[in-house]
C-alpha cells in the first residue's frame, strides 16, 4: 500500500468518525463514565423515547452489539451480530411497550495501553424500584481509548439461565 493510499485510509476513518454524533465529554472521559452512560442510555419507563444520539455517540464506527440468544424455540444459543442501528431497531418496539432498567452490579476490568476489557454483570428490571430483576447476565465490553476519549468497540452478552448461572467471581468487584 502506498503512502497516499494509507493517508486516504486514515482520512476515511476520520470521515466515518465525524458521522458519529458528538459525545458529551463527561460520558466518555473514563471507563466508568462510558459504561454508566451505556446503561443509562437504554434504561427508562415504557414508552419513553431513548436518546439514541447519545447512545450512538458512545460507539466506535463499525462497533457491534452481540446478544447471545436462541433464534428459535428448538435452537441452541447463538450470537446475533448487530451494529448500533440494528440494536436500536431490535429493542425500540420492546421499549415502547415495556419499562426497562438495566444496572451494573459488579465489574471486572483489565486494561493494556489503549484497550480495555470489562466483564460487567447486570440486572434488568421493568421498573426502577422492582425488588427483583427479571433477568441477570454478563456484558463482555471491549473499549478503545484514542488519546482523547473512550469508545465502545463491542458489547457481547448472555443472560443467566439455569444451565449457566453467573459464577461467583463475576458477582464481586475485582
Amino acid at each position: 500500500m502506498s503512502k497516499s493510499q494509507r493517508r486516504g485510509s486514515k482520512s476515511n476513518i476520520k470521515l466515518r468518525v465525524s458521522n458519529i454524533p458528538e459525545a458529551n465529554p463527561a460520558d466518555v472521559v473514563s471507563i466508568d463514565a462510558i459504561i454508566a452512560a451505556a446503561y443509562d442510555g437504554i434504561s427508562g419507563p415504557a414508552g419513553e423515547k431513548r436518546d439514541w444520539e447519545r447512545e450512538r455517540s458512545l460507539f466506535y464506527p463499525g462497533a457491534r452489539l452481540i446478544p447471545t440468544a436462541k433464534p428459535g424455540a428448538n435452537d441452541d444459543l447463538a450470537p446475533e451480530m448487530l451494529d448500533v442501528d440494528g440494536f436500536i431497531a431490535r429493542v425500540e418496539a420492546y421499549f415502547a411497550e415495556n419499562g426497562f432498567y438495566e444496572k451494573e452490579i459488579a465489574r471486572r476490568t483489565e486494561q493494556f495501553g489503549h484497550i480495555a476489557h470489562v466483564w460487567s454483570t447486570y440486572e434488568s428490571r421493568h421498573n426502577a424500584d422492582d425488588s427483583e430483576p427479571f433477568v441477570r447476565g454478563i456484558n463482555s465490553i471491549q473499549l478503545f481509548y484514542d488519546g482523547n476519549r473512550w469508545w465502545i468497540v463491542s458489547i457481547f452478552w448472555q443472560h443467566e439461565i439455569p444451565e449457566h448461572p453467573i459464577p461467583e467471581k463475576y458477582l464481586n468487584e475485582n
